[in-house]
């Protein structure tokens, strides 16, 4: 027995301990052994393995659901996670030694499967008269900094009223939202309303963009191209960028944002429950996802940070030491 409670206490199954058994010429059913194995009678607990996946399973319901002004129980934004960001939060948040079998475990047994992101629809149209800036971009969405290269689109939601369209404003190099705006109408407000917000906003961080410092990327659509909107580039020193016409990769990190938004916001209840019904509920909605989406939304592509605290600790990294 006392080589069996060695073997046990290594971390050995049964199986492999009745093959050493039978090695040594003891003949030991696998019954009798678990039944030697087996606690004494008014002893035996649950397993660690079940204890463990309860634990785990608290975590992920305390994180993927809330309860609403109604006192019902609802799903939060957390729960549109897959696995690997429920992983990642559980671990940063409630139980740093977690588990993803015991996260796959917990999430089948709650319901939850994380969002996926659809097809995106043709939005932008582009104005063939129209004088189109070079591509500076050339496909490369990332940054050394931020407020370097902005990159903007947008997109529509069916409400009763009529389409609602919303056009958002991406700093490549933390993914921040900086500037967003909806509207009823595809004119050049609905894409200037944004990059004034985002002027503003930067501004407003004690993190002004200078002239000549920022790329700002579009499609190739209309209102991008207008006499209004690359005048008003051009007086805050903005060099604008026009991707090629019909070449969905050429603002690639775009589409994927406007993928989020649609799959995230639009077609769950996390942000809005109940029908589209006008530009208010839209306007609401969006507000309510993109303050989750800069500063509580993990983002695989930034190490599971939200885009605030990367940009955190970018200029913590950054910032010059007192002499």
């Amino acid at each position: 027995m006392a080589f069996i409670d060695e073997m046990k206490a290594a971390g050995h199954a049964v199986e492999s301990i009745l093959i050493a058994l039978n090695t040594a010429g003891l003949k030991i059913a696998a019954r009798t052994l678990r039944a030697w194995c087996a606690p004494a009678a008014g002893t035996n607990g649950p397993a660690a393995r079940t204890v463990s996946d309860a634990l785990v399973e608290d975590a992920v319901r305390s994180l993927a659901f809330t309860t609403n002004a109604a006192g019902q129980r609802v799903l939060a934004p957390e729960g549109l996670y897959g696995r690997r960001k429920i992983l990642a939060l559980i671990r940063r948040t409630l139980l740093p030694e977690a588990g993803f079998g015991a996260v796959d475990r917990a999430m089948r047994s709650l319901g939850l499967a994380g969002v996926v992101r659809g097809k995106r629809p043709r939005t932008t149209v582009p104005n063939p008269a129209g004088t189109r800036a070079a591509d500076l971009l050339n496909r490369d969405f990332t940054a050394p900094a931020p407020d370097q290269k902005w990159i903007t689109d947008f997109t529509y939601v069916r409400t009763y009223q009529s389409f609602t369209y919303v056009a958002f404003i991406v700093d490549c190099f933390s993914q921040k939202i900086v500037g967003w705006h909806a509207s009823l109408t595809r004119d050049v407000e609905l894409v200037d309303v944004p990059l004034r917000m985002a002027l503003w906003r930067r501004s407003h961080e004690g993190t002004p963009v200078g002239r000549d410092q920022l790329i700002h990327h579009s499609d190739a659509g209309s209102q991008y191209t207008s006499v209004r909107f690359t005048e008003h580039l051009k007086i805050e020193g903005i060099r604008p960028s026009i991707g090629s016409v019909g070449d969905a990769y050429d603002n690639a990190l775009m589409e994927t944002i406007n993928g989020l938004y649609k799959s995230e916001c639009i077609r769950t209840k996390v942000f809005h429950d109940g029908p589209w019904r006008t530009v208010s509920d839209v306007e609401y909605a969006t507000a309510a996802w993109v303050e989750w989406y800069n500063n509580r939304r993990l983002h695989s592509s930034l190490g599971m940070t939200s885009p605030t605290e990367y940009e955190a600790a970018h200029y913590a990294d950054t910032e010059p030491v007192a002499g």
